[in-house]
């Protein structure tokens, strides 16, 4: 679906994408990677906790909302996950040795979660770094995609959600974090992450104002 998108405001907005970050067992289900073992996680129990309800109860639904208006749209929704090219990791970036972050081809970290898994052929990028934009060809893949708008949703907001943003914001993408499908370990760092990329970066949005914004522009942008 192709169309012109227009807004009163600065600047007008244009073909879109749902970028997907890291929604994988890895990072979001106890009992595996990252909250496989608490105590070396260095992780308080609480937040974890706080961490791992969020992620289900409010980011997870919000994802699954935005990923079936984006299909009902017709427009692309790529996911990224962590995923390592080799089974031993050895081409894993030096930070992501240090943290210990390290998911196999075809094991069970580098799988996405269920409920936001992609369909179809939608875009799957893997990365074994926190900037998706510096350790990947995801630029590459949008341009030839036409794509000049994303909304970014994931986690974590205060690691490689903000990276993505603001690596997009400065390639010249019109950016829109969405601030209740993101999560960060603590409210914290999660409020101190919007904070620092709103009006500046990206625009910060709820699931349901971007939907109604971007439903709104193809439907009086149609040729």
């Amino acid at each position: 679906m192709q169309g012109k998108f227009k807004r009163s405001d600065e600047r007008s907005l244009g073909k879109p994408a749902l970028l997907c970050i890291d929604l994988q067992f890895l990072g979001a289900i106890e009992g595996y990677g990252i909250f496989e073992k608490q105590r070396q996680s260095g992780i308080s129990k609480g937040a974890i906790e706080y961490y791992l309800d969020r992620v289900w109860s409010t980011v997870i639904p919000n994802v699954v909302t935005l990923q079936r208006t984006f299909r009902e749209m017709g427009q692309e929704i790529i996911h990224s996950r962590i995923q390592s090219l080799t089974q031993d990791g050895r081409d894993r970036s030096w930070e992501h040795k240090r943290l210990g972050l390290h998911a196999a081809p075809g094991s069970k970290l580098a799988e996405f979660l269920p409920d936001v898994a992609p369909q179809g052929d939608e875009l799957i990028i893997n990365k074994t770094a926190s900037g998706l934009f510096n350790s990947t060809n995801i630029h590459y893949v949008m341009r030839n995609l036409d794509i000049t708008d994303l909304l970014v949703a994931g986690v974590y907001t205060n690691e490689c959600v903000s990276s993505a943003v603001r690596s997009a914001a400065d390639l010249g993408y019109n950016v829109t974090l969405l601030s209740d499908a993101t999560a960060a370990i603590t409210p914290e760092l999660h409020r101190a992450a919007i904070l620092t990329v709103k009006e500046r970066y990206a625009r910060v949005s709820t699931t349901k104002e971007a939907i109604e914004k971007y439903k709104g522009a193809l439907a009086t942008g149609r040729d």
